[in-house]
């Protein structure tokens, strides 16, 4: 079986403009497919933080007792109206035939959380290359490719992102049930 690698962009749309620079047009359930590229696409968060009762079954009940909410560590899991697509990526990161992956989120902190969190939760170890383009011109994006960098060059902003949610979980639930109770 061809070796492969799976591109993964930030929205369908931009999974297109990928492809079609890349000449990769064979159309599958929520991918594209060439010789040698797989390209899909998340369609923003496609990964969420559990709700505080996921933690603690007696955090659903708002008590002034249980504040602060703070999970020793945070979990995760796929958004409901977006598990299909959780799913086939899920399902292509696994591929046996895919032996590198391109994280082609937009670039950015949100991009780099977007990509780590179904990374993460699909359990996947292959290496990842990261694709850095601010255009989407065919041009810009080929060559992004030829200057593709290792995901370790971004694993200061991916974990910047991974805070910034954090604390607005631990920030928003807290502040919100104080103030209400």
């Amino acid at each position: 079986r061809q070796v492969m690698r799976l591109i993964i962009t930030e929205k369908p749309s931009m999974g297109r403009d990928v492809a079609a620079a890349l000449g990769v047009t064979t159309r599958r359930d929520g991918y594209l497919e060439g010789a040698h590229d797989l390209v899909t696409w998340c369609v923003g968060h496609v990964v969420e933080l559990d709700e505080p009762e996921a933690y603690d079954p007696t955090w659903k009940q708002w008590r002034l007792t249980d504040l602060p909410l703070f999970p020793a560590t945070f979990t995760y899991h796929p958004c409901e109206h977006t598990r299909e697509q959780f799913t086939i990526l899920t399902h292509l990161l696994r591929r046996a035939d895919v032996t590198t992956i391109v994280n082609a989120a937009d670039a950015g902190r949100e991009g780099e959380l977007i990509f780590d969190l179904v990374y993460t939760l699909a359990r996947c170890r292959k290496p990842v290359e990261r694709l850095w383009i601010s255009s989407l011109t065919r041009e810009a994006i080929l060559a992004g490719f030829r200057h593709l960098q290792s995901a370790d060059a971004y694993r200061g902003l991916r974990d910047a992102a991974h805070c910034r949610q954090q604390a607005d979980w631990l920030v928003g639930l807290n502040a919100t049930r104080a103030q209400t109770l």
